[in-house]
């Protein structure tokens, strides 16, 4: 997802050594853009559903309604322009951000120094690079999401600074960093259903990273097809003929 327009609070970090450039900008987003992503969350409910997923959406009739509605594919832009004026009018404070805003300001420098080794990192494949990564705060949907065009990462977090999953928030920030970094190179190059992707992100992340994150986990969804071809961190290098190898084999 793309947001358009981001709204206040957006700070540049520098590294404590100040050797290198910030690569991280945080975003608070306006209601219009807040709104935007529970539409686009509503929109792939059943996606959501089939995958388990544990997605927080305003409370209230309108959004059950919304719901059912994706459900059946007939949501049309009427709903769209009440769930607007809803978020609007009822449930948007740019205060409920700011504790989040805060708590990932605290890891900027962490996150800037795994983009950084990320940066000097060469495969024999394309890990796609951006110079400026923009992280994008949501009170809604599924816990973090990516934007592989634009290099946007879009984070959960709660009006009292906590995260899914993790209590450090640069644990999802890298892990959607690096699927915006496989992308396209490997993820939409073959077949690769959606847990084997999680797999593979997590395990590059825990093979790289693990030091960093300690707390790191890689997620049990019950895809194990990689882990016989990673077991290094010099077993990235040749990722995309790994991948390559388990469709190719019958």
């Amino acid at each position: 997802m793309s947001l358009k327009n981001p709204l206040v609070l957006v700070v540049l970090f520098f590294s404590l050594n100040g050797s290198s450039q910030n690569r991280i900008q945080i975003i608070i987003p306006s209601a219009e853009e807040e709104a935007e992503y529970i539409w686009q969350t509503i929109q792939d409910i059943s996606f959501f559903d089939e995958n388990n997923y544990q997605l927080s959406l305003p409370k209230g009739s309108l959004i059950e309604s919304l719901k059912n509605k994706a459900k059946n594919g007939t949501l049309s832009d009427t709903d769209r322009t009440d769930l607007i004026y809803f978020v609007k009018d009822s449930i948007y404070r740019k205060a409920d951000y700011e504790k989040g805003y805060t708590q990932i300001s605290v890891q900027a420098d962490l996150i800037n120094r795994m983009i950084r080794e990320i940066s000097r990192m060469h495969y024999d494949w394309r890990f796609k690079k951006f110079d400026l990564y923009q992280i994008k705060l949501t009170l809604y949907g599924p816990g973090g999401s990516y934007d592989p065009e634009d290099g946007s990462v879009l984070i959960f977090t709660t009006n009292d600074g906590q995260f899914k999953n993790y209590q450090n928030p640069a644990n999802t920030i890298i892990h959607e960093i690096i699927h915006i970094g496989m992308e396209e190179s490997i993820m939409q190059a073959y077949p690769v259903p959606h847990a084997l992707k999680e797999r593979i992100v997590d395990t590059f992340v825990f093979l790289n990273f693990a030091t960093y994150l300690p707390d790191y986990q890689i997620q049990n969804m019950g895809e194990t097809r990689i882990d016989s071809y990673l077991k290094t961190k010099g077993d990235l290098v040749n990722l995309e003929e790994h991948v390559k190898s388990i469709f190719q084999t019958k």
